[in-house]
C-alpha cells in the first residue's frame, strides 16, 4: 500500500512554507513517527513525520522548493523493507499530479529545479539542459552548477585570465545561500520597526550587587526546593512587569488611531537560536513566582533550541526583555517589536567605580536600554518607568513588599 505526504496544515498567518531538510533518501527504511522532513515557515519550522513502517518510495518536492498546505511531498511504500524493489521515482513522479518528470536531462525545466540552483542558473546565463545532475532521479544540485560553472571557465580561460588566476588575491573567495525564511521574516520585521514607530531610546544603570547577594545567600536552597537555579531573569521579568503596572502605558500598543491598554501581563523573552532571534511569550507573568518564571525562562529556551517552538508561543507580548549581556554586549539600543510599544535591553554586569556616599567603591552595575514608541509613550512616563525598574532591582525586596 502506498501513503501520500502531505504538507501539514499551516498556521492561519502563513500563507505557505519551504522544504526546509530530508531527513531520508528514496529507498530508505522509515518507522512510523520518524521525522521524514522539516517544513520550513515564517515562525516555526514544522516536522513531518512518517505515517506508518515502510520505504520512502518518492519523493516529489526537493530541499528549497515553496510548498503550500496539503500539497504532495512524496510517497511511503507501507510495510515494505529495506532492500526490495521500490517504485521507480521518476515513475511516481509521473503518476503524480504534479506531472514532475526527471527521465533526462532534456526534459528538467526550471520547476524541477531549487530556487537557489534556478537563480545560480540565471545569473551565469546557462543551458539547465547542458548540466549533468548528481541529485536524486538526476536532479541538478547546486554543487552541478557550481561544478560546471567552474570548468567551463577553466576550459574557455585565456592565457591572460590564467596569469589574472594567480593574482594575490586569487585565493579569496565567496559563499552566497539563500536566506532562511525566518532570517528574511526578522528583516522584515526590524525594517517594519524601524519605518513605522516613533523610536527613541533612553539608558539608565543599576548597581547589581544586592540581587548578587541574594542569590549567594539563598541559591541552594532555591534549587533544593524548586529544582531550579536562581537566575537574574527572574528578577528582571518581576521588576519589569510590577513597573508595567506602575506605568499603563508602556502597557499598550497602537492599533490605527486606537491607543489599546492591556490589562495582563504577557512578557517576550528574546531567545537566540540556531535559525535566529525569536520571541517566545511568558504569560500572565503578573501570576507566577520566581522559581516558576525560572521554569517557563529555560522550557521556551530549550523549545528554541530545539526547533520545537509552536505559533502560539510566539504570538502575542506585551512588552519585550532582550539580555544582550549573556554575550558581553556593555550597551546597546535594542529594536521595538511591533506592534508592542516598548522593549528593554539588560546588559553585561561588570565591576565599575562608583561614587557612594562621597567614597569611591566598586561595584557590579549594568547598563539598562528602554527603546519606546514615542507616538505612544512619553520621555516622562518612558523615564519614570526605567527608574521603577532600577529601583527595583537594587532593592528586591520592594517586589515583595509591593511599594
Amino acid at each position: 500500500m502506498t501513503i501520500e505526504i502531505l504538507v501539514p496544515d499551516l498556521p492561519e498567518s502563513v500563507a505557505d512554507a519551504t522544504v526546509a531538510t530530508w531527513h531520508k533518501k528514496p529507498g530508505d527504511a522509515v518507522s512510523r513517527d520518524e521525522v521524514l522532513v522539516d517544513i520550513e515557515t515564517d515562525k516555526v519550522v514544522l516536522e513531518v513525520p512518517a505515517p506508518e513502517d515502510g520505504i520512502l518510495e518518492a519523493i516529489f518536492e526537493e530541499e528549497g522548493t515553496t510548498v503550500l498546505t496539503k500539497q504532495l511531498l512524496g510517497k511511503i511504500k507501507a510495510g515494505a523493507v529495506a532492500g526490495e524493489p521500490t517504485k521507480d521515482k521518476t515513475a511516481s513522479a509521473e503518476a503524480s499530479p504534479n506531472k514532475r518528470t526527471t527521465a533526462s536531462l532534456a526534459e528538467e525545466t526550471n520547476d524541477a529545479l531549487s530556487p537557489a540552483v534556478r537563480r545560480l542558473i540565471s545569473e551565469h546565463g546557462i543551458d539547465a539542459s547542458a548540466v549533468k545532475g548528481s541529485g536524486v532521479g538526476g536532479r541538478i544540485t547546486r554543487e552541478d552548477v557550481e561544478a560546471f560553472v567552474k570548468n567551463g571557465k577553466s576550459a574557455s580561460a585565456a592565457p591572460v585570465a590564467e596569469a589574472k588566476a594567480e593574482a594575490p588575491l586569487a585565493h579569496r573567495s565567496e559563499k552566497r545561500v539563500p536566506m532562511t525564511r525566518l532570517r528574511k521574516r526578522i528583516a522584515e520585521r526590524l525594517l517594519e520597526a524601524k519605518n513605522s514607530t516613533a523610536m527613541l531610546t533612553t539608558f539608565n544603570e543599576v548597581n547589581m550587587k544586592p540581587i548578587m547577594d541574594l542569590r549567594k545567600q539563598y541559591q541552594g536552597i532555591f534549587e533544593e526546593r524548586h529544582g531550579i537555579r536562581l537566575g537574574f531573569m527572574s528578577f528582571y521579568v518581576k521588576a519589569v512587569v510590577e513597573a508595567l503596572k506602575r506605568f499603563p502605558e508602556v502597557n499598550a500598543s497602537i492599533d490605527g488611531d486606537d491607543v489599546v491598554y492591556h490589562n495582563f501581563f504577557d512578557v517576550s523573552i528574546a531567545v537566540s537560536t540556531p535559525r535566529g532571534l525569536v520571541t517566545p511569550v511568558l504569560r500572565d507573568c503578573d501570576k507566577l513566582s520566581l522559581a516558576e518564571i525560572e521554569k517557563g525562562i529555560r522550557e521556551l529556551a530549550v523549545k528554541g533550541r530545539d526547533g520545537k517552538l509552536t505559533v502560539d508561543e510566539l504570538t502575542g507580548g506585551n512588552f519585550t526583555i532582550t539580555n544582550g549581556g549573556v554575550f558581553g554586549s556593555l550597551m546597546s539600543t535594542p529594536i521595538i517589536n511591533p506592534p508592542q510599544g516598548a522593549i528593554l535591553g539588560m546588559h553585561k554586569i561588570q565591576d565599575r567605580p562608583m561614587a557612594v556616599d562621597g567614597k569611591v567603591e566598586i561595584l557590579p552595575m549594568m547598563y539598562l536600554a528602554l527603546s519606546y514608541d514615542h507616538r505612544l509613550i512619553d520621555g516622562k512616563e518612558s523615564v519614570g518607568y526605567l527608574v521603577t525598574v532600577k529601583e527595583l532591582l537594587e532593592d528586591p525586596t520592594r517586589l515583595l513588599l509591593d511599594v
